[in-house]
């Protein structure tokens, strides 16, 4: 321990993590909200079922009602646990996002990466029906990659500006919506619903399949993420700083976008256009913990999952039964808090 920071080494990896002792603290605190959403969320639906069924039933252990094993394992479980999954990829997504830009507007929903994405999946749906679904987020990978390269070349300008980037990001998401609503336009119909449904940003119906589609991205992408938040802090004092501290600047940024879009591909393959959640988290995980990305990075995760899963919970019970996509959810929440934050940095 050394003054506000803990640090931790590995003696088996080359790894060695320095956090505030708030992170630690706030990071428990976080996740246990995020599992009380997660089983209230599994609770309600047509049948509703008590929280402490909900546990034991998740745990295994025997209930009154046998129906409750179908209902909660089968139907609702995932839904809810892919929600938490994909609110953590864009979380992740995003602070790196912010991080190589020092652009602290930047999000993937934002500045077109996952409009890049659902080009991708929604070219993938309409055109190639019959092709595995496990193409899927390869497809917008691609796509996502494809859009934050090309967005950040054309902001790059001796160093990138927070106007400049939003709108070449603006016009990138233009285009790639233009697109998109093209492909929609001359479709079959079957596919083209699909696309929309998709397209809405949801988790409903979501399966153990769609579940286990998503994990490998997260289980490869999430650790390197964390390895490289060294990277980014490095990043974040600026190129000229970076250089002189060892950091191979081009290399070390291009691998960091690499990253983003394919957590922000995943998550855009598993649950459409879920907008403004790479914005929301890392400000709110930043005001908590700081700048630091060795803290900030597992704290934006978690307030990621939270957003989804409390989205996609508002979202089935406002209008009830009518459910509303939780991605509808988070852009009515995300769109005040985005113009907030413009106006506040407009100086």
């Amino acid at each position: 321990m050394r003054n506000n920071s803990l640090i931790f080494r590995s003696k088996i990896f080359p790894i060695s993590l320095r956090l505030k002792k708030r992170v630690p603290i706030v990071l428990l605190i976080l996740i246990i909200i995020t599992l009380v959403t997660m089983v209230i969320s599994t609770s309600i639906g047509e049948y509703p079922t008590p929280p402490l069924v909900v546990i034991q039933t998740i745990l295994g252990i025997n209930t009154v009602n046998p129906e409750y094993g179908f209902v909660i394992n089968t139907l609702r479980l995932p839904r809810t646990l892919t929600a938490g999954l994909v609110g953590t990829a864009l979380a992740i997504s995003g602070t790196i996002m912010q991080g190589i830009t020092r652009n602290a507007l930047a999000d993937p929903g934002i500045i077109g990466i996952n409009t890049g994405a659902g080009l991708a999946a929604v070219s993938l749906i309409v055109l190639f029906p019959n092709l595995p679904a496990g193409i899927l987020p390869l497809a917008a990978f691609s796509g996502a990659l494809a859009a934050s390269v090309v967005i950040y070349l054309l902001a790059w300008d001796r160093g990138t500006h927070p106007i400049r980037l939003i709108l070449i990001g603006v016009g990138i998401s233009a285009v790639t919506g233009a697109l998109t609503s093209l492909l929609l336009t001359f479709g079959e119909i079957y596919n083209v619903s699909q696309a929309l449904v998709w397209l809405a940003g949801s988790v409903y119906g979501r399966s153990w399949e769609q579940l286990l589609a998503i994990l490998p991205w997260l289980i490869i992408f999430i650790p390197l993420a964390l390895g490289s938040a060294s990277q980014l802090n490095a990043l974040a004092l600026g190129d000229e700083i970076a250089k002189g501290l060892g950091s191979r600047v081009e290399w070390q940024r291009s691998f960091l976008i690499l990253i983003s879009a394919a957590l922000s591909g995943a998550a855009v393959a598993t649950a459409g256009t879920i907008s403004f959640v790479g914005l929301i988290a890392p400000h709110i995980a930043r005001q908590l913990v700081g700048s630091n990305h060795e803290g900030l990075i597992p704290v934006s995760a978690a307030w990621g999952a939270m957003i989804v899963v409390i989205a996609d919970l508002l979202g089935r019970i406002i209008f009830a039964p009518v459910e509303l996509p939780c991605g509808v959810v988070t852009a009515v929440i995300g769109a005040p808090y985005f113009i907030y934050l413009l106006m506040s940095r407009k100086k």
